[in-house]
């Protein structure tokens, strides 16, 4: 749930099934446009993955392109950096307007050190797990994160086959307990798998083909019925 206040967004913490589109499926070449067209059809928040190169295959882009996107951001800018090392990055995607910023377990050997220093940037904080990692290396983060990502996929670049984490998510849900912690899903969500990964005690799915797939700008409505389908299922089979 968001809140106006000013010309900044308070949330509240609620467990309902957010959709968080990744621009990573996006026209790179008309972000402002596809952020708004996206947004408009329902979307929850605007994920923006950060790839370097080195930490995953693939290069995509850095602060200054989430700095010339988050005027078009009307939701949650939702930044996951796939980059290592990392902390010394972590300023300038603040400053670019962050709401959430991720960053692996698996980027550094200082993790604990990294969660604080996103929220003393002002940010909230995330951790991000890759496949192999089990979930039992957050269990001393859950007091100082604000989100927890499971990576469905190894993570580099889009399109990939889901990789079943159901086990790992519920573990996740029952270590957080009553804790305001949001576990986000990453890697090949559609309407096949966001009712597996929702019943397992997820509430924010990213999804980039699955949601952009046969709509454009020009011609938006399909955004807004790959949301809704994705939603319906999630919400229909998601944990108490």
């Amino acid at each position: 749930m968001l809140l106006l206040q000013g010309d900044s967004i308070a949330m509240t913490f609620d467990r309902s099934i957010k959709i968080a589109p990744s621009i990573l499926a996006a026209d790179f070449a008309n972000f402002g446009a596809e952020i708004e067209a996206v947004e408009a059809q329902g979307a929850d928040w605007i994920h923006v993955d950060v790839m370097d190169g080195h930490f995953v295959p693939a290069i995509t882009f850095g602060a200054q392109t989430c700095k010339a996107i988050r005027p078009h951001v009307k939701t949650i800018m939702d930044v996951h950096l796939m980059i290592s090392p990392v902390d010394a990055y972590l300023q300038g995607f603040a400053d670019a307007g962050a709401d959430f910023i991720t960053a692996h377990y698996e980027a550094g050997p200082h993790i604990h050190r990294t969660m604080q220093n996103i929220r003393d940037l002002g940010c909230k904080a995330g951790v991000a797990l890759n496949p192999g990692t089990p979930a039992s290396v957050v269990e001393e983060l859950l007091d100082m994160v604000d989100l927890v990502c499971v990576m469905t996929v190894n993570p580099g670049f889009g399109g990939q086959k889901f990789i079943d984490m159901s086990l790992k998510i519920a573990d996740l849900r029952a270590m957080i307990g009553e804790r305001p912690v949001h576990i986000q899903i990453d890697g090949g969500v559609d309407v096949t798998t966001a009712p597996l990964v929702a019943a397992a005690g997820a509430d924010v799915l990213v999804a980039g083909s699955a949601v952009f797939r046969g709509g454009s700008v020009a011609n938006p409505a399909p955004y807004g019925e790959n949301i809704r389908n994705i939603r319906k299922v999630a919400t229909e089979n998601a944990a108490e």
